[in-house]
Formats: C-alpha cells, sequence, structure tokens
C-alpha cells in the first residue's frame, strides 16, 4: 500500500497540472459516472494530501477523495491520451494533460463536512506543516498495545505503514513489541523528527531510503535497491549492525522485520 511520502508526492506532481484548469472527468468502467458528470466541467482549486488520504478539492465545495488502497494508482501524461482500457475508474483531461485512476479502495464525491469527518478520524501527519506530535504521543503513551502496532494505526499516526514501521523502529533500537506506555517520551520525539526527515526524503527521491551511508554494502553514490533498508524485507539475513539474522512475523495483518539484537525486548 503507497505510504504517506507517494500521496503527498502525488500532490505535488498533480497541482501544476490541474490546479486553476477546468478538467473533463469521464469514467470509462462506468463504476464512477455519476461522480464523473458532478466533476466534469468544473475548475480545480486544491489538491491536499493527509496520510494516505488525498482531496481534490473542485469549485463549488465539491470535493474528490481517493484513497489508494493496495492497488490504486494514478498514472499521468501530455495529451494525446490513449485509448481507455480495463478497469479504468476516473479519466481527468485538461487541455494538455491526462490523469488515470486504477484500482482505488475509494474514489468518491465529498463536501467539506465529508473530508472533516475523515480527518477528524486521522492522527497527525508528520508531512503535514504543523502537525502535532503530541496527538499522537497522547494515545501511545497511554496504550497497552505494542508499538509496532500502534504506527500502523492510522488513527495514531497518519501515514506511516509497514516500511516506515520497521525502518523507524530499527533507527530508533525499539523492540516493536513494547507496550506503547512503556516507551520513554525521549524515544518517541526523536522517532517523530525521525519520520518526518525520512518521509520528505522519500517525497524528493520518490521512494524510501532508510539507511545511513556507512552501513551500505557500497558507500559511495545514491543507495542501490538491495541497500534502501535496515530490516524491511530481510528476513534471514544479517542485520547491517551486528551481524544478528533479522526476524519476522505477522503484526496487525502485515508482516514485521526487526533486529533482536539491535531491538533488545
Amino acid at each position: 500500500m503507497p505510504e504517506g511520502h507517494t500521496i503527498h508526492r502525488l500532490a505535488r506532481d498533480h497541482r501544476p497540472l490541474l490546479v486553476g484548469r477546468e478538467v473533463r472527468a469521464t469514467s470509462p468502467q462506468g463504476r464512477f459516472a455519476t461522480g464523473a458528470e458532478m466533476l466534469d466541467g468544473r475548475r480545480v482549486e486544491a489538491v491536499e494530501p493527509y496520510g494516505k488520504h488525498l482531496f481534490y478539492v473542485f469549485e463549488g465545495d465539491v470535493l474528490l477523495h481517493v484513497h489508494l488502497g493496495l492497488y490504486g494508482s494514478w498514472v499521468a501524461a501530455s495529451l494525446p491520451a490513449p485509448e481507455p482500457k480495463g478497469a479504468l475508474r476516473l479519466r481527468l483531461t485538461t487541455d494538455d494533460h491526462w490523469l488515470d485512476l486504477r484500482g482505488p479502495t475509494a474514489c468518491e464525491l465529498h463536501t467539506p463536512d465529508d473530508r472533516d469527518r475523515v480527518l477528524a478520524r486521522l492522527g497527525p501527519d508528520p508531512l503535514r506543516k504543523g502537525a502535532d506530535p503530541d496527538l499522537a504521543w497522547q494515545r501511545i503513551s497511554r496504550s497497552r498495545m505494542a508499538i509496532g502496532a500502534l504506527l500502523m494505526d492510522q488513527s495514531v499516526l497518519a501515514g506511516v505503514g509497514n516500511v516506515y514501521r520497521a525502518e523507524v523502529l530499527y533507527r530508533a533500537g525499539l523492540s516493536p513489541f513494547r507496550p506503547g506506555r512503556e516507551v520513554p517520551e525521549r524515544i518517541w520525539d526523536g522517532m517523530w523528527e525521525d519520520l518526518r526527515v525520512l518521509l520528505r526524503a522519500g517525497v524528493r527521491a520518490g521512494h524510501i531510503v532508510t539507511t545511513e551511508r556507512e552501513d551500505r554494502d557500497r558507500r559511495s553514490g545514491p543507495a542501490r535497491r538491495g541497500d534502501r533498508f535496515y530490516v524491511y524485507r530481510r528476513h534471514g539475513e544479517p542485520c547491517r549492525r551486528c551481524g544478528t539474522e533479522v526476524r519476522t512475523q505477522e503484526m496487525v495483518a502485515r508482516n514485521l522485520f526487526w533486529c533482536p539484537v539491535c531491538q533488545p525486548a
């Protein structure tokens, strides 16, 4: 599932293509035909990301809410647009670009009140200016749930998924099984700042890199694909820092990865 950096990067890329422009909207698949008809001919006023959610604000207080989920994707390019094929949920067209949305979990029209209700269910987004880490800390510090599960709860923290969960816990030297209420506040403060740095880097690069240069197999140049992570999807491989075998087990329906030495229980 795309994590927060992907959603914010999409918003960054879509703004110059859409904001201030009238769009043609169609649903070649037909599943969003009524919604596309409502959007057709309207001007886009803003593109707002929050966590794993995207809101496209159209004139007249009409919002398009998109959550990509596991299989959703946006593709954009200059005109002419190709012939629609397959399960194409929504196509937006301007005078010079087309944007295709396929396979989202959510593609629906919202009012501003609908958007506010979605946002009220979410924790702070580390990529949002002015986001308050204390809102997440209040939930974490009172919970008996494992910190590895809390980080995946979008009502605690918005935008963090399985990759950032595993990697920020490793970088903090924190066991994913420690209850939230046993996590020192200074550790949480460091994790929040680390997430801000890592997520911003992900927006810039378009992919996740969490390793420091000295911990990579190749220490010069950009990180190669095999050098990008400390523990994520490295089950059975040696820890980059201590050599211990990286372990995995399921936590909140996703595979968790950690080093039992660098992240002691």
